[in-house]
């Protein structure tokens, strides 16, 4: 069924909504749970999707990455996944091309995110936005419920475009920091790399294509958190005897993979892609001690890409392949005494 535009009724919050306005007035509908905004017509509708992630890093829009996004939903039904019961995404998306639908739902509960009613809107979707917020709240009321699933199916199965910004990007990579009891800062997890805001988790949540091994971080350069993400890495050597790899993400700045793995930076500011080495663990993490990553001044290979409206360089997140980067800058990351450092190779 197609939208339809002539002689569109406001839907008022008690009636039973079939369809809604494209006038650009969200309308809240409690016929369909978790609902609180709805834009253009609620019948779904199927269009031609192609899969990608987008990885934003908070502190505004990213147009370009929005837009890029809307473009792989093939105009279908955009749905926006919040807890914080905010409905202001409809509008943006609303105004940046013709889609049949928007609507956001404030997912507050496990019984909300175990609804099948609420499931089965996410897994109509084309598109799948999930808002910032508090990535401890999403992990607390969403993990292992049937919204969990629902996401994973668009991810892995009906591969549809899939972004988060701030907290949502958080969770969009296999391992994740959760932030549950306070945001971790640098010099503090630099100085202890077991401080107990280092809450770390591993592939138990979203399942997005490419990033098993990823750990996400985002407000990057505006809360100089380089060093609590080297940390998060560290941790992970240390604990689990993984060699992760990690994607960065500055304010107002999106990294958006391709379903082919394909990674370009869209937005005002800087994305960071970050490689471990199996042949270069911390020579020192552990409880109340500075965090010592050396190896000569070469313990992490960083690729530092600057954003631009309408995408720059080219990073193969697939297989973190340096020969295949363009665009961008070469440093290595190590850390002495607790103290960040970096050069240009």
């Amino acid at each position: 069924m197609k939208s339809i535009y002539a002689g569109c009724l406001l839907i008022t919050a008690t009636a039973i909504c079939s369809m809604g306005c494209n006038n650009g007035e969200a309308q809240v509908n409690t016929h369909r749970p978790a609902s609180i905004g709805i834009i253009g017509d609620t019948a779904d509708v199927e269009t031609p999707v192609k899969g990608g992630v987008a990885l934003i890093g908070g502190g505004g829009n990213v147009n370009g990455a929005f837009q890029w996004m809307l473009e792989r939903s093939g105009g279908g039904d955009v749905v926006i996944l919040t807890a914080s019961n905010s409905a202001g995404y409809n509008e943006d998306f609303n105004a940046l091309g013709k889609v049949n639908s928007v609507e956001t739902l404030n997912i507050t509960t496990r019984e909300l995110a175990n609804n099948d009613t609420v499931a089965n809107i996410i897994r109509n979707a084309e598109l799948l936005f999930i808002a910032g917020g508090d990535q401890s709240r999403y992990m607390a009321q969403w993990r292992g419920t049937k919204v969990n699933a629902a996401i994973n199916y668009l991810l892995q199965e009906k591969k549809a475009p899939v972004g988060g910004t701030s907290a949502g990007c958080a969770i969009l990579s296999g391992m994740y920091y959760s932030g549950e009891g306070g945001s971790a800062v640098s010099d503090s997890v630099l100085a202890n790399p077991y401080d107990s805001l280092v809450t770390l988790y591993n592939n138990d949540f979203l399942e997005a294509p490419y990033l098993q091994n990823v750990i996400s971080d985002q407000h990057y350069v505006a809360r100089k958190r380089e060093g609590r993400h080297v940390t998060f890495m560290s941790r992970i050597i240390k604990d689990w005897n993984i060699f992760p790899k990690g994607i960065a993400v500055d304010e107002k700045t999106a990294v958006c993979i391709d379903e082919q793995g394909a990674a370009k930076v869209f937005g005002v500011s800087k994305a960071y892609f970050i490689s471990t080495d199996s042949l270069k663990k911390p020579e020192l993490c552990v409880k109340d001690q500075p965090l010592q990553w050396k190896d000569n001044g070469e313990a992490l290979r960083v690729y530092e890409v600057p954003a631009t409206a309408t995408g720059n360089g080219s990073f193969q997140v697939a297989d973190f392949d340096p020969a295949k980067a363009s665009g961008g800058t070469w440093y290595w990351w190590w850390v002495e005494d607790g103290q960040l450092k970096r050069k240009v190779i």
